[in-house]
């Protein structure tokens, strides 16, 4: 299929909309709205770790209603198979062979929820699907639509039934954030506003799925200057260096910290990035990627090391 070809200002003004639509849902979480797409634009996957009850699945499902995706959810349990992910071949008596029948990781945005709920068999049923967009099902390969697009949310580790990711399948999400709860004036007036699961019915598509892709591909050729490069590459080299972490980020957390700075500068119209656009979603790309070692690591300590690591490496 072929994609459109789209101008930087352009594609701005077509997502301004998109943005103004998920922030009437999901109230007083603009940065985290605009890093979830900022997510999708660089064709990545998200996950959402927070506490129940504070917007994560409404969150996912506004993206999906307002980007025009296909859409479907998988509530993620201790008893939960692969095949109930992937899909499973049943023999067909009348054909005498056997017979695929797709799962529900055959969509365009799929919502993966409460995946650490989860065994790790089950959670590596995603691996090869975020990775390369594909599934292999009894040695067959079958291509996943475009644009494809996951979304998980979890729980904090430390409550009851969940089962902790492994590094391997964190590394495929391009981003983790947190909503958090909301400010007080923001809490009244979910309070005294409508449900929020009336307005999602309401919710009308802003974009649809090739209108997004041409939007990722627009975001692919946003320009980087080498000194941009340069301060992607200094502040990974510099996580390598610290011994409070496992290891320091990988040559693909630095691609993936160059996409979705190009992503970010996207959303503000411009057509190269600034090093304040690799500063605004290097948090959400390097956080979940950051192992501490044992006795470094405490909830407080994660946000104020990134932010240590923000401060640490100069702009050139």
């Amino acid at each position: 299929m072929s994609v459109r070809i789209m101008t930087t200002a352009v594609a701005a003004r077509t997502l301004e909309p998109a943005l103004q639509a998920l922030n009437r849902i999901i109230l007083g979480k603009e940065q985290q709205v605009k890093l979830a797409l900022c997510c999708c634009l660089a064709h990545g996957h998200l996950l959402i770790e927070d506490i129940p009850g504070v917007g994560k699945t409404t969150l996912a499902q506004a993206l999906a209603k307002v980007l025009g995706l296909n859409y479907q959810r998988i509530q993620f349990t201790n008893d939960l198979l692969p095949a109930d992910v992937l899909g499973v071949s049943v023999y067909v008596r009348e054909r005498g062979q056997f017979e695929f029948h797709k799962g529900p990781i055959f969509s365009q945005l799929l919502l993966a929820d409460e995946i650490n709920r989860a065994t790790p068999k089950s959670q590596s049923a995603l691996l090869e699907a975020m990775e390369e967009r594909q599934v292999t099902v009894d040695g067959a390969t079958y291509a996943l639509p475009e644009p494809f697009f996951v979304i998980a949310t979890q729980n904090p580790s430390d409550q009851i039934g969940t089962y902790p990711l492994p590094e391997s399948q964190l590394d495929r999400f391009l981003m983790r954030i947190s909503l958090g709860y909301p400010s007080p004036a923001m809490e009244r007036q979910l309070l005294a506003g409508e449900d929020r699961r009336a307005l999602l019915t309401a919710l009308t598509p802003v974009l649809d799925g090739a209108t997004l892709q041409a939007l990722q591909v627009r975001t692919q050729s946003i320009y980087t200057a080498d000194s941009v490069l340069d301060y992607v590459q200094a502040l990974v080299l510099h996580t390598r260096t610290l011994d409070r972490y496992h290891a320091g980020l990988s040559p693909r957390a630095a691609m993936a910290l160059l996409r979705a700075a190009q992503a970010w500068a996207l959303l503000q119209g411009r057509d190269g990035v600034w090093p304040e656009d690799v500063q605004a979603v290097a948090r959400a790309v390097a956080g979940h990627r950051l192992q501490h070692r044992a006795g470094h690591d405490s909830p407080r300590s994660r946000g104020a090391d990134l932010e240590d690591w923000l401060l640490s490496v100069p702009v050139n």
